[in-house]
């Protein structure tokens, strides 16, 4: 069950202030209006009812199956919400049609049927994926980019002080405002999105990345406005096929990739833990103080102040993390979907279980994404300065990435060893010479990690 008291406060103020704007707008627009504060959606369904002597309730399909459970046995009629550009029966249809359901195929699925970036049948450029040409790291004299301050109203003033906290700045809480955003990313940041999509970066906490999940997730931006606004910016010219291509990728293939997988795989799937995972949620989600490493608490300090980080973060360090520490998955997944300013049930449910923690043992994704403080520090500046060194998987000052990469191979190299994508991995793992000491570190890194002090 969410309890909205745990969720992050910027978290909050977005989805309550983005409520009241909306009423405000369309009453101004004459509609009539009754926005009311209920303990739950029942009860103000409920008192709803009785106060207009109504006996039919018809809303859009909700992002979730609990919601949509709950609106359901009070005899809600719901009708289908337009959040997305694949109804669910035509997913349904390609999911039941795959051997595996690589969300590679899906995409390419949708460039043809939604006639997106594409020459006849054939897609813009020769090739299907620029991701190859979309994995440098930052250079070393790269400066801080700028996004939007955005000026706060009563409105949000009002939901702040409800909340106890000053309003947020960093998101906008009204469509004029998601327009703004849209329109900042395409003139300042399009153009250098995809080279550096990978990358991450201590000082700089959006690294050119859109920020419009939140909006869209709301739905005070639609994917179709998106993406036409999108293409007409590439086809000025000033745009790079691989920028363009993995922009486009990520709205038409993986947010929709992941709605769908979300109402195919069913509501059982969130309780998944083929590993099983069992160490409690580490001190260090909840707290930034409680770990030495550079990166973690750079990240977790990001999330504490704008209830977002980029994908990378969020795969390759925070979920990385929770994968080859054995943290429970569906702990883990509370916290996300908790903090995380553009979470939702169908977000959240299919990215931590079946990529983040690879909880579904390989329905969602061939392998698992683990990865040690090389990639880290490859991608990052976080390693410069920090206690621990990505090179080290014994000793004290051996990176806890590293360590934990290497012993996570160790303690399930039975249940990979029969997935191709993993023989790199797990030849690897035979030829190392000092694994007894690496598995050694590993307890002491593990015991460090769930006592904050680490």
């Amino acid at each position: 069950m969410v309890d909205p008291a745990k969720f992050h406060p910027t978290r909050l103020h977005f989805l309550v202030s983005s409520a009241r704007h909306l009423a405000e707008e369309l009453r101004a627009e004459g509609f009539t209006v009754d926005y009311a504060k209920a303990a739950t959606t029942l009860d103000g369904i409920a008192a709803a009812k009785k106060r207009h002597g109504i006996q039919t309730v018809v809303a859009a399909h909700q992002s979730s199956f609990r919601l949509q459970a709950a609106l359901e046995s009070i005899g809600v009629q719901c009708v289908e919400n337009n959040f997305f550009l694949t109804p669910r029966p035509l997913f349904n249809s390609w999911a039941e049609s795959q051997k595996s359901h690589l969300m590679e195929n899906f995409y390419r699925k949708q460039r043809v049927r939604l006639g997106i970036l594409m020459v006849g049948s054939e897609p813009v450029g020769g090739q299907w994926n620029f991701d190859a040409e979309n994995r440098d790291p930052l250079p070393k004299d790269h400066a801080p980019a700028k996004y939007l301050e955005h000026s706060t109203d009563a409105i949000d003033a009002e939901v702040a002080a409800e909340l106890g906290i000053e309003p947020p700045t960093e998101w906008a809480t009204d469509r004029a405002g998601a327009l703004k955003v849209l329109k900042h990313f395409l003139a300042n940041h399009f153009e250098t999105f995809g080279r550096f999509e990978d990358a991450m970066n201590s000082t700089d906490w959006a690294v050119h990345h859109s920020l419009l999940s939140p909006y869209l997730n709301n739905g005070l931006l639609h994917a179709s406005e998106v993406i036409t606004a999108a293409l007409k910016k590439f086809d000025t010219g000033a745009i790079p096929i691989a920028s363009c291509e993995a922009f486009i990728r990520q709205i038409i293939g993986w947010r929709e990739y992941i709605n769908g997988m979300y109402w195919y795989l069913g509501e059982s799937y969130k309780e998944e833990n083929q590993l099983q995972a069992t160490r409690p949620l580490l001190p260090l989600f909840s707290d930034s103080s409680k770990t030495e490493m550079n990166c973690v608490r750079s990240i977790v300090s990001d999330v504490e102040k704008r209830s977002w980080v980029h994908h990378i973060p969020r795969l390759m360090v925070l979920s990385n993390l929770a994968l080859i520490s054995s943290v429970n998955p569906q702990a883990y997944l509370e916290w996300m979907r908790n903090q995380f300013i553009d979470a939702s049930d169908w977000v959240m449910v299919p990215n931590v279980i079946g990529m983040g923690v690879h909880a579904d043992g390989g329905r969602m994704m061939t392998k698992p994404y683990a990865a040690g403080g090389a990639y880290i520090s490859r991608m990052s500046d976080y390693c410069k300065g920090c206690a621990f060194d990505p090179k080290k998987r014994t000793g004290d000052n051996a990176c806890p990435f590293t360590t934990l990469y290497w012993d996570f191979l160790a303690e399930h190299h039975e249940e990979f060893a029969g997935n191709h994508r993993m023989a790199q991995q797990l030849a690897g793992l035979k030829r190392l010479t000092d694994l007894p000491q690496t598995r050694e570190r590993a307890k002491e890194v593990l015991d460090g990690l769930s006592a904050g002090t680490i």
